[in-house]
């Protein structure tokens, strides 16, 4: 009886031993993974909104308008960010002037919920409605961080 308790006791300690291990190694692997959302809106929205997101992108001289100002829209809107409209915004169902039609030159139907054709960039198996999602979903994460108070 005393050598099964050891022996569990052992077994406890070693898997507790092996966990933290992980967990270590989690938190290294996080500190250095890249940020999805950070480099989706560099690949489609930092050309006019600017890297920083305050509308200084480098095709601001090219524009009848000038690029919105990304860092304020929670600050502009009572201090809550509005999700679904952002959401909506990105995959075309609300028309945005500046941003011409949905075939935008910048992104084109890339972001669109239903994004036609196969992409080589993404997983064989990926349904597009999901990828198109997980990558709006990921801008609109990376624009919440970039929110002024």
């Amino acid at each position: 009886m005393k050598f099964a308790a050891l022996r569990m006791f052992l077994l406890a300690g070693l898997c507790a031993g092996i966990g933290g291990g992980a967990s270590a190694q989690d938190r290294a692997y996080l500190g250095k993974r890249e940020d999805i959302g950070k480099k989706e809106y560099g690949t489609h929205c930092a050309i006019c909104h600017g890297v920083d997101g305050k509308g200084h992108g480098a095709y601001k001289g090219f524009l009848k308008v000038a690029p919105a100002d990304l860092t304020t829209i929670a600050k502009k809107n009572n201090g809550v960010f509005p999700v679904d409209r952002i959401y909506k915004v990105i995959d075309g169902r609300e028309a945005v002037e500046t941003h011409g039609p949905r075939e935008m030159p910048i992104w084109g139907t890339e972001l669109s919920i239903r994004a036609p054709g196969n992409r080589s960039d993404r997983p064989n198996d990926a349904d597009e409605e999901d990828y198109a999602r997980s990558r709006i979903l990921a801008i609109i994460d990376y624009l919440f961080l970039l929110q002024v108070k």
